[in-house]
Order: structure tokens, then C-alpha cells, then sequence
């Protein structure tokens, strides 16, 4: 099970790239994928037929009891089948829907295939959390398939509506399913439904989770959606209806049931609003004249029928709703794909300009007919034993039932109904419009959606032969008291059911005789638009957070800080007054432990006292730096030395940073603060210091309990390491540093984007090394290094960069520097100490684990000495010493990371697992290895990384819009006039 989920993502990585190559018949070869799985589930039959289950897990979170596990059963064999199976067939008539040219294909082609194996991921989950996991990533994925068509505005509010939707109902979710979790004492499905727990909790906890079903599955009030959601290709729409997407919300309620089949609130709930939307939907499906949209609210109103049968919690409608699971994914599918043929092959879809059709395409129909007989339950079809076998489910119980009876029937009826209208509207003969004019499908176009269709047919000749499989899954569900054992079957004899059906056709045929009066009457009587309500509902929300946040949101940063810890003091300063902690003497302080300390606290307070009085903002980034160089001092003096180098190093990048962004500042701020806010400043300071520093001294006073660090040096000992630090970090915490190091890749990322949104590939330096500017559009690069113009500098697109060309200069880039502005003493150090910083940070790196250092304080000793080239070199000395685009540095140090931790629990025991091993390396000795190591280098990468698109972003861009700047104002000034004065910041 794990192979088919990584085969599905793996698939999706190079999806783009193999439709780069072979254009959409890369579509054919991705389809081997879920091809491979459908073949592979077939497989699993025997054992799940003889009662067993595929499981597997690995431990995630021990302490929270969550673990990575797969579980496959009927249910889960049922659900793996139509996903990848279905999914198999609509990537083979991609490859024929789609043009070569289509904007956007490998994008397409790879998000579908992950889109499927998120759905398998889902339906395999045995983890309430991973099974949210899949169910967010499904909504991501359909997200971006909806809005392919990224330029059509229609087609990305479409996905922002489907993600909006069903994003809420997944957070409600989330928190149903953390209920049910806690509750139950696991998050295991498995377990749960073996041993479900009960009590008002869970009854919450149940109408949450259903609330996120009702979303997924389009379901009254959250069905806006779905037909919002046809402005996406053909392909996606027919596999989002008929095994993906909708069909989670429908998986989740099977799962849930046999644990909670006596629930009022689930199965209330699921009848209820089940047999309301199936009769909305087959209404609303009369009145369209899209033949996507009638499918659209064809598909809600089964989709209601499928939650009403699945949440009734009978054995009998149990087996009715997975049996009219399969028959739905087996003629909705070929439905939708016989409406992107007809739209391919005449260019529209509206059923009031198609006409012939039955002639011209008589494949394509004699598909539809079969996939719209098994649609509107006509035998010997699948869909025909489904539905019988659904009636005969409430035939037998009291009123409730009764009533749950008629409303299917109703909406069954309007199925009929629906089915005739598409097959009328797409196919016959109209006799006020012309014979539409078409191209037939090719034999691939037209095979998936046949070879669906055809097994609707056989389905119901053949579905004794499903029954078993589908009563292991009814099994788990109890029988209706005083019902007996149902089984699927093409015929059952002249009972009620089939009377109901025959009822169901004949009320069917009515309704679409009279189709314009319904038409008419449902144009009128539609007061409530859902789409209306739910665009006015964004608007006012969106009003009103502007109206927050135009009252709270003054654009002061002093206000809003000031705010805080005035709060902050008032809050925890009353409580930590009024209500002491312990009674009697309070503890002794001590005030230090060497007087020593008392020099750098004494340089803290003076920097942050001056720093009130500065006027100049250069004076005020130096004083905040020496004071954190003085919180580094401190750190080292009370014998931490790897956070005090950690501090220094970080306080050094910053300072740099700082000094780069006040190049485009003014010198001095611009509103002086007057005394009596400067006094105001500093007693807001001073208090929130003195309430920090007494919650650190209670804190620690109030101990009573034994200090976890005592445990440090055996869990240091135990991971192979000697620097406790390190192993904290890369060992004991290594979710935290994860988590950390992403927040890191996504700040770069930030950084870049806030700056500068359009980004290019950086021109490498004129002159010795690469290439000069180009001096017009479409001139290619002059080589040499005899005059270079500041101004007309410019980033060089990719096709023009040449190969580095090596000379013996000191800063190659330097050269591009106008003569005031370069220092040849720095230069030479810079170049001098560039190579004996960059061991440093090897040094750091290697050597993290056993003392002081780690891969972060060596990743940051690195970008130390990318800045010192930067600085004396310029911007293309940056880029030809940093020749690695950042974002691959900080890729790369993300994937080995997260490589090292997968790894662990594919080679180890669980997540992020360690280990350690001593390496031979013959005369120079055998140094200590440990995985942790590993998962440092990925944090070394990261860090140089996102120091280099700092530097980029802030110092190397700045330098281009300065001298841009300066070109231009040359040019306003003309031949003759003075220079313009520059901002330097050295």
C-alpha cells in the first residue's frame, strides 16, 4: 500500500517533464500508475474475501498516540478500485482531450496524478490525523485542477469557491475528529470502530465530523460548489464526481457508520439532509441547459442518496449504498466524458443547439444510453439492483422509514427524468434546430468511457458475483430489528421495490413531457440562489473585517508593540501580585555568579537606553546590534557557548541585513519623538522587563519538581552525541528543528517575494567572468572589459549567460564597482579570509554533534563569508561566488532533512529515528558518525541559502535599482552635469 501511494507521487513529480517529452501522450504512460494499482488491488481480493485486512503502520507521535497507517478491507479494496481504476481511465482520455499546445498540461498532468493518490491515501488511512491530511491535500489538488484555466477569472473563482467550502467543512472536521480521538483514546480508525466509545462528547464530535462529509460531498447547504466547479476541464470534472473528491465525504460516513450505527445525530443527520438534497439536486438537474450542470445536480442528488443510504446504520442499506457507490463512479464517469466528446466534437454543450447527434456519433450514444439506463435504474443494469435493493431497505420499517421511502422514490423519479433530458437534449432530433455539425471521436477518445459503460451493463447481470465482497462490508453494520439478510441481485422478484421502480419510470417519463413547464415553474419559484447567498455572505464579511481592522489598524508600530506589552504587563502582572505563587520567604537571588557579568549587562542597558535618544537610524541598528553581541557575552559567561555563538553569528547576519535595507531609508527618522514619549517608551520598557524577568525568577523558584535537564547527558550519550545543545536540536527536538527550518525556506521565499515580485536569473559579472550588459533588446553580450556603463547594467536573461571564463584577479566582480567605492585592503582580505571562513563552517558542521557548533551556526558562519565577498565585491562578485540559485540551496537542505527523517522510519523504528556508527578511514582515525549529521547538513544548506536570497533580494536587487536610479537621473540631468550623489552605506 505504501508502494502504490509513493508510485502516485513519484508519478506526479515528473509528470511535467514527461509531457515536456511526449506531449499528452505522457498521459498514457502516467495512467500505468493507477493502472498498476487497480491490478494490484484485484490481487488483494482473495484476502479480503476470506475476512481479512491489509494493515500496516509505523509510529508517528507515540506521546499523542498517532501513527502513519494503512488499512485496506471490502471498503477500503471497493474505494482503492474506483479511485484508481476510474482514474486509470480518464488519464488515458486525457490523452486525447488535450492538445499538445494546451497551456499549462505538465502542470495538469501532474497535479491529477497526485490528486489520485491523495484520494487512495485517503480511503487507505487507518489515522483520524492522516486521513485529514489526505483530505486537506485532496482539496489543494481539485483547488488547482478546478482553476486550470488560471487566466479565465470565472475559472478561479470557481476554486476558490470549492476551496472555501470545503476547506470549513474540513477545519469542523478537524475538530470532530480530535474529539472522537481524545475521547476514544486513539486516533486509530480501526480500533475505533472496533470498540467505538459513546457519550454527549461524541455525539459532538459526530455532528462535526458529518458537517465536514456534507461539505466534501456537496450536500444542502454546502452543494454551491459543485457546479461551480465545472468550469474545470472535462477529465477532472468526471473523476472530482465519480471516485474522487465528493466521494470522500461519502467513504468517510461508510467508515464512521458500523461504529456508530445507533448514533441519532449521524443518522439523522445523514437521512435528513441526504434525501433533502437528492431531491433538490434531481429538481434543480431539470431546469439546466448545460449538459455539465444537468450532470452537476444529477451528481448531488446521488450523492444525498449514497449519504442517506450509508448513514442509515442497516445492514440492508448498507449493502444497497456500496453497491450504488460502484454504480454511481460506473455511469456518472462515461457520462462526463461523453460530454467533453460532444464538446469537442460540435464546441458546445448547451442541449438547445445540439441536434443529430444520435446519427453522427452513434458510439458516443449507444455509451450514453447505457450509462443513463444504469443512471435512471432501468435492468438488467447495475444501477436497476442497486436501487431495488436500496427500496427494499426501508420497505419494512415505521414511519420514519416510510418517509425516508417516499423521498427516495421522489427523487428517483427526478433521475428518470434528468436522464431522459440529457439523452434528449444531447442526441435526438429538434425540429426548430439545424443538424449540428460534428467530428466523431477517434477509437481512444471514445474507449474509457465505453468500457465504463459497458461494465454498468454487465454489473447487473453479474452482481451475485459482487455480493460477497460487498457483505463483508454490510456485515460490519447490524440488521434493522426485525429484518432479515438482503443480497444484491439483478431480480428479487414481484415485490415492492419493483413495483416502486416501475412507479419511478413512469412518474420519470411524465416529468420530462412536461420538461417546459417545469422549467417554467422552477424559474419561478426559485427564491433562494445559493450562489447569491454565499457571494453576499464573502461581501460582508469582507466589510466587516475592513471595518476592524480600519478601527484597530493604524499603520503605527509603536502603537501596536506598546499595545502588547501593556496588555502583557497588566494581565500577568495582576495575577502574579495578587496571587503569589507560595507562601512565606521568597527565595534568595543571585545576582551573579563571576562580577564579570556585570560588564556586558551593563553594556545591554546602556545600548538600550541610548537607543531611545539616537536620532540617526544607522546609530540606532548599531546600538541594537551591540547590545545582542552583549546578550551573547552573557550567554557564554554563564557557560552556554554554543547558544552564545548561535546569538553572535545571527546578530552579525542581522546587523548586515539592517544596514542593507537603511541604504533606501533616510538617514535620520523622520518624526523625532518627543521627551514625554520617549519617558512613556522607557516605562513601558522597563516594566515589561522587570515582569519578564520575575516570571523567569518565579518560574525557577517555584520548581517542584526535578529539572528535566538532569536527563540531558544520558539522552546525549544515548544519541551518540556529546554537545547536549546539538543534540537537542538534530535528537531530542528534531520535530521542532523541522518545523523551524520550514518556517526558515518559506521566510525566504517571503523575503524574495515581498521585495521583488517578478524574479530573474541573476547577470553574472562583466569584465573577467562572464559577460557584460547587454546594452539593447536582442544584442547579444559583448565580452571585454574596457568600458562598463553602471547604468545600463541589467539582469541578463538564462540564454545569454556563458560559461565562467577564470582569471587571476582578487574580486573578479569587484570590477564593476565605480573606483571610489572599492577598498583594495578589503578586497584582498576578503579573499584571503573567504576560504578559511568556509572550513570554519565545515568545521562547525562536522564537529556539532561532539562540541560546539551544528549545522546551523556553520550554515551561518558561510553566509558570514558570502557577506564579506558580497561587500567587497558587489553584487557580481555575489553572483559569481554564489553560482548555486538559492532556492535549490534551500530545496535541497529541506529534502535531505526531510529524507533523513522519512528515512527513519523506513530504515528504523519511527520518524526522525537516529543512529550512529564509527567510520574506518585507515591512518586518519574513525570519526564518529551519527544520522543526525545527515539532517545537519540539510540544515547547514538551508541556512546558506536563505542568507544568500537575503542578500540577493535586499543587497543585491537594491544595488540594481540604485544605480538605475542613478542612470536615469544622468539622463534627466543631460551631457555635462554633475554626478549624482549615491547612498552608500559602507
Amino acid at each position: 500500500m505504501t508502494t502504490v501511494l509513493i508510485a502516485h507521487f513519484i508519478a506526479a513529480a515528473i509528470a511535467p517533464l514527461l509531457v515536456r517529452l511526449w506531449g499528452r501522450n505522457a498521459f498514457l504512460a502516467l495512467a500505468v500508475v493507477p493502472g498498476a494499482s487497480t491490478v494490484w488491488a484485484f490481487f488483494q481480493l482473495p484476502a479480503i474475501l476470506d475476512g481479512g485486512a491489509l494493515s500496516g503502520s509505523v509510529e508517528w507521535a507515540p506521546a499523542f498516540s498517532l501513527r502513519l497507517g494503512l488499512h485496506m478491507d471490502a471498503l477500503g479494496l471497493v474505494m482503492t478500485l474506483i479511485a484508481a481504476g476510474v482514474g486509470t481511465l480518464i488519464l488515458v482520455y486525457c490523452a486525447r482531450y488535450f492538445s499538445d499546445s494546451e497551456p499549462g498540461l505538465g502542470r495538469f498532468a501532474g497535479v491529477f496524478v497526485a490528486f489520485a493518490g491523495a484520494m487512495l491515501g485517503l480511503v487507505l488511512a487507518d489515522d483520524l490525523i492522516q486521513l485529514f491530511v489526505y483530505w486537506e491535500l485532496t482539496t489543494v489538488f481539485s483547488y488547482l485542477l478546478i482553476g486550470h484555466s488560471t487566466e479565465l477569472k470565472e475559472s478561479r473563482r470557481s476554486a476558490m469557491t470549492a476551496l472555501t467550502v470545503t476547506t470549513f467543512g474540513g477545519l469542523t472536521m478537524l475538530v470532530g475528529m480530535i474529539m472522537l480521538g481524545e475521547t476514544a483514546g486513539t486516533y486509530v480508525i480501526s480500533e475505533i470502530v472496533a470498540a467505538p466509545p459513546s457519550g454527549v462528547l461524541i455525539e459532538v464530535a459526530l455532528g462535526l465530523i458529518m458537517v465536514g462529509a456534507m461539505s466534501k460531498s456537496a450536500l444542502i447547504p454546502f452543494s454551491l460548489w459543485l457546479p461551480a466547479a465545472m468550469r474545470a476541464p472535462t477529465p477532472v470534472s468526471g473523476y472530482l464526481h465519480a471516485a474522487a473528491m465528493v466521494k470522500a465525504g461519502v467513504y468517510l460516513v461508510a467508515r464512521l457508520t458500523p461504529a456508530f450505527p445507533d448514533s441519532a445525530v449521524w443518522t439523522w443527520t445523514a437521512l435528513g439532509f441526504g434525501v433533502a438534497t437528492m431531491l433538490a439536486g434531481g429538481w434543480k438537474a431539470l431546469r439546466q441547459y448545460d449538459l455539465k450542470l444537468v450532470l452537476a445536480y444529477g451528481t448531488i442528488s446521488q450523492l444525498g442518496f449514497l449519504i442517506a443510504l450509508l448513514g442509515t446504520g442497516t445492514r440492508a442499506a448498507a449493502l444497497a449504498g456500496i453497491a450504488m457507490l460502484i454504480g454511481h463512479s460506473l455511469f456518472k464517469a462515461p457520462l462526463f466524458l461523453v460530454v467533453g466528446i460532444i464538446d469537442h466534437g460540435t464546441g458546445t454543450r448547451d442541449l438547445r443547439e445540439l441536434s443529430g447527434l444520435r446519427r453522427s456519433m452513434p458510439g458516443t450514444f449507444w455509451t450514453a444510453v447505457l450509462a443513463l439506463a444504469s443512471m435512471a435504474g432501468l435492468p438488467p443494469m447495475l444501477g436497476f439492483a442497486a436501487k431495488e435493493l436500496a427500496f427494499g431497505a426501508y420497505t419494512h420499517g415505521g414511519a420514519a422509514d416510510t418517509v425516508v421511502l417516499v423521498g427516495m422514490v421522489l427523487g428517483s423519479t427526478l433521475t428518470v427524468a434528468y436522464s431522459l433530458r440529457f439523452l434528449w437534449g444531447a442526441f435526438f432530433d429538434k425540429p426548430d434546430v439545424a443538424p449540428t455539425p460534428v467530428h466523431g471521436p477517434g477509437p481512444l477518445f471514445l474507449a474509457p468511457a465505453a468500457l465504463l459503460a459497458g461494465l454498468s451493463l454487465v454489473g447487473g447481470p453479474l452482481s451475485g458475483l459482487l455480493d460477497p465482497l460487498l457483505a463483508r462490508y454490510a456485515d460490519t453494520v447490524p440488521l434493522a430489528p426485525g429484518a432479515y439478510e438482503t443480497h444484491l441481485a439483478l431480480w428479487h422478484g414481484f415485490e415492492l421495490p419493483l413495483l416502486l421502480s416501475a412507479a419511478c419510470l413512469a412518474g420519470g417519463f411524465l416529468l420530462f413531457r412536461f420538461r417546459s413547464a417545469i422549467v417554467w415553474i422552477g424559474s419561478r419559484t426559485s427564491v433562494i440562489d445559493p450562489d447569491r447567498v454565499y457571494r453576499r455572505m464573502l461581501a460582508a464579511l469582507e466589510n466587516l473585517a475592513l471595518q476592524v481592522t480600519g478601527s484597530t489598524q493604524r499603520g503605527s508600530l509603536p502603537v501596536y508593540l506598546g499595545t502588547i506589552l501593556i496588555s502583557l504587563v497588566v494581565a500577568a502582572g495582576y495575577w502574579m501580585i495578587s496571587e503569589p505563587i507560595w507562601d512565606g520567604d521568597y527565595p534568595q537571588v543571585r545576582l551573579w555568579d563571576t562580577p564579570v557579568q556585570l560588564i556586558p549587562a551593563v553594556i545591554i542597558g546602556a545600548t538600550a537606553l541610548l537607543t531611545l535618544f539616537v536620532r540617526r537610524r544607522l546609530f540606532a541598528v548599531i546600538l541594537v546590534g551591540t547590545g545582542g553581541y552583549g546578550v551573547a557575552a552573557m550567554f557564554y559567561l554563564l557557560g552556554a557557548p554554543d547558544i552564545a555563538l548561535t546569538q553572535f553569528l545571527v546578530e552579525t547576519v542581522s546587523l548586515v541585513v539592517f544596514v542593507l535595507v537603511l541604504r533606501r531609508f533616510p538617514t535620520h527618522f523622520s518624526a523625532p519623538a518627543l521627551k514625554g514619549r520617549r519617558m512613556w517608551n522607557m516605562a513601558i520598557g522597563g516594566a515589561t522587563g522587570v515582569l519578564v524577568a520575575a516570571m523567569t525568577w518565579f518560574a525557577l523558584a517555584g520548581r517542584q519538581e526535578p529539572s528535566i535537564s538532569e536527563h540531558y547527558p544520558a539522552a546525549a550519550e544515548e544519541a551518540g552525541g556529546y554537545n547536549i545543545i546539538s543534540v537537542l536540536l538534530v535528537d531530542v527536538r528534531a520535530w521542532d528543528t523541522m518545523g523551524e527550518i520550514s518556517v526558515l525556506a518559506a521566510a525566504a521565499a517571503g523575503v524574495a517575494s515581498l521585495m521583488f515580485v517578478r524574479r530573474t536569473q541573476p547577470r553574472k559579472a562583466p569584465g573577467g567572468v562572464m559577460a557584460v550588459s547587454v546594452t539593447s533588446a536582442g544584442q547579444a553580450p559583448a565580452q571585454g572589459r574596457d568600458r562598463i556603463d553602471l547604468g545600463g547594467l541589467r539582469m541578463a536573461p538564462e540564454s545569454l549567460h556563458v560559461k565562467p571564463q577564470w582569471n587571476h584577479t582578487w574580486l573578479p566582480g569587484a570590477d564593476a564597482m565605480p573606483t571610489e567605492r572599492r577598498s583594495v585592503i578589503f578586497e584582498v582580505v576578503s579573499r584571503f579570509l573567504f576560504p578559511v571562513i568556509m572550513v570554519i563552517s565545515v568545521y562547525l558542521l562536522l564537529t556539532g554533534h561532539g562540541a560546539v557548533g551544528g549545522g546551523f551556526a556553520g550554515g551561518i558562519v558561510a553566509g558570514v563569508a558570502f557577506i564579506v565577498r558580497y561587500l567587497a565585491g558587489g553584487r557580481y562578485e555575489l553572483y559569481n561566488t554564489a553560482w548555486v540559485q538559492p532556492g535549490v540551496l534551500i530545496g535541497t537542505g529541506l529534502a535531505i532533512a526531510t529524507g533523513v527523517a522519512i528515512g527513519g522510519a523506513i530504515f528504523g523504528s519511527e520518524v526522525l529515528a537516529g543512529g550512529d556508527f564509527y567510520l574506518n578511514l585507515w591512518i586518519l582515525g574513525e570519526p564518529h558518525i551519527t544520522v543526525s549529521l545527515f539532517f545537519d547538513i540539510g540544515v547547514y544548506l538551508l541556512v546558506i541559502g536563505l542568507v544568500l536570497d537575503i542578500l540577493r533580494s535586499l543587497g543585491a536587487r537594491i544595488d540594481e535599482q540604485i544605480e538605475r536610479d542613478a542612470a536615469r537621473a544622468r539622463a534627466a540631468a543631460g551631457p555635462g552635469a554633475p554626478e549624482p550623489a549615491e547612498e552608500v552605506t559602507s
